[in-house]
């Protein structure tokens, strides 16, 4: 195994109800190739398979806890094994005090593994126990406590995220016509029908709103302007917003009647600002085309 075949691992443990499960979807959202709870003694033939791949996948995280039962004490054997086939590997132990687990339990109704009949905190202090030589050997100790799942995500990404999952929203500006019907993958529908129509302009009707002509006469009029400097203020404010929420993807909608002039116009006025915040928007006029 050469350097250049070399995988990062990122072997992600801790306390049930501390967060391990939302941590590996924000691994997955890194573009981690993620599998949770592979019995132990089956990573270093999982890692062999990875390494073979046509897939080339160079990051994986592996989601390994109580559940793993007897597998548990081999866990430090198979990390030996990755390192002895000079693969990176970290071990990332998510905790969480007895309180906060004891109360994500009772809002959550769910069951504690090790619960059985018994009462939560006493399974709570038994996982502990036996996680104890995992938390020993772990590179890094993330406690959920006082988090906000949004603040564990923003640290999650923070610490492994690649510059690339740091980008921020993958963003689509769309115009449509409201005959034609709303796009249906639509996160933000903005309605531009009370603006001046050039379709009722003679030598207007003909070009579409990525002409200048066309856009010079929309944004000539005092409501067109204010309406897109309410737009970047409302955007400016929202897309942050959506960031933290860990929302990836977000579609920006905005229709006029036809989806030829008023609609496109505006996008195309959208379009250098989002790209100033960094975004670089793709651009679709959906119904540009249309008879």
């Amino acid at each position: 195994m050469t350097a250049a075949e070399s995988i990062g691992f990122v072997v992600i443990t801790g306390m049930s109800g501390a967060g391990k499960s939302f941590a590996i979807k924000c691994f997955e959202d890194m573009g981690y190739f993620c599998v949770d709870n592979l019995p132990t003694t089956l990573i270093p033939t999982f890692s062999d398979l990875v390494a073979r791949s046509m897939q080339k996948i160079r990051r994986v995280a592996l989601g390994v806890d109580v559940r793993e039962g007897e597998y548990l004490s081999h866990l430090l054997d198979a990390l030996q094994a990755l390192k002895a086939r000079r693969h990176a590997v970290e071990v990332l132990f998510i905790e969480a005090g007895d309180e906060a687990l004891v109360r994500r339990y009772h809002e959550t109704r769910r069951r504690h593994p090790l619960a059985g009949d018994g009462h939560v905190l006493d399974a709570i202090r038994a996982e502990r126990k036996a996680l104890a030589h995992m938390r020993e050997i772990a590179d890094r100790i993330v406690d959920t406590s006082a988090l906000t799942v949004h603040q564990f995500r923003d640290l999650l990404v923070e610490l492994y995220g690649a510059p690339k999952a740091r980008a921020g929203l993958a963003t689509m500006l769309v115009s449509f016509g409201f005959k034609h019907g709303i796009p249906i993958d639509a996160d933000l529908v903005f309605d531009v029908r009370f603006l001046a129509n050039p379709h009722f302009v003679d030598n207007l009707r003909a070009l579409d709103g990525r002409d200048p002509r066309v856009r010079e006469f929309i944004m000539r009029h005092p409501e067109s302007r204010e309406l897109l400097a309410r737009l970047q203020d409302l955007l400016r404010f929202l897309l942050p917003a959506y960031e933290r929420e860990g929302k990836a993807y977000m579609t920006i909608a905005v229709g006029c009647t036809g989806g030829r002039h008023r609609s496109v116009a505006v996008v195309e006025e959208l379009r250098p600002f989002l790209d100033e915040l960094g975004l670089a928007p793709s651009v679709v006029h959906r119904d540009l085309d249309r008879e």
